[in-house]
């Protein structure tokens, strides 16, 4: 599976974003899809994850509440719908693919795309 992320970009606190992650090379309904973002000097950690059908969901919790998750099996996309971004929000995304596994662990995610940046400032 190949990911191409994109939608970062510069904005202010409580501002919104909509990132999103488009997949081809495999059967994009076959894989649960997952966001993580890495911040400078800090490790990557997970953000949001979708089931192959969209139907599970979960989030970190430094973010339930303000960022929603979906997917578009027809489009081959996944989507990250940020809003009411804070300052600890500055990272660059990263999409990533698993395959049916619903999970919030890095390690199980096989494919991942190049990182597209969020920063949060006024």
């Amino acid at each position: 599976v190949q990911l191409q992320a994109s939608g970062g970009g510069l904005v202010r606190p409580g501002g919104s974003l909509r990132l999103s992650c488009a997949a081809s090379g495999r059967t994009f309904s076959d894989y649960a899809m997952g966001w993580f973002r890495q911040a400078p000097g800090k490790e990557r950690e997970f953000v949001a994850a979708i089931s192959w059908t969209g139907s599970m969901t979960k989030y970190a919790n430094s973010v339930k509440g303000r960022f929603t998750i979906s997917r578009d099996n027809a489009k081959n996309t996944v989507y990250l719908q940020m809003n009411s971004l804070k300052p600890e929000d500055t990272a660059a995304y990263y999409c990533a693919a698993a395959g049916r596994i619903f999970t919030e662990l890095l390690g199980e995610y096989d494919y991942w795309g190049q990182g597209t940046q969020v920063t949060v400032s006024s």
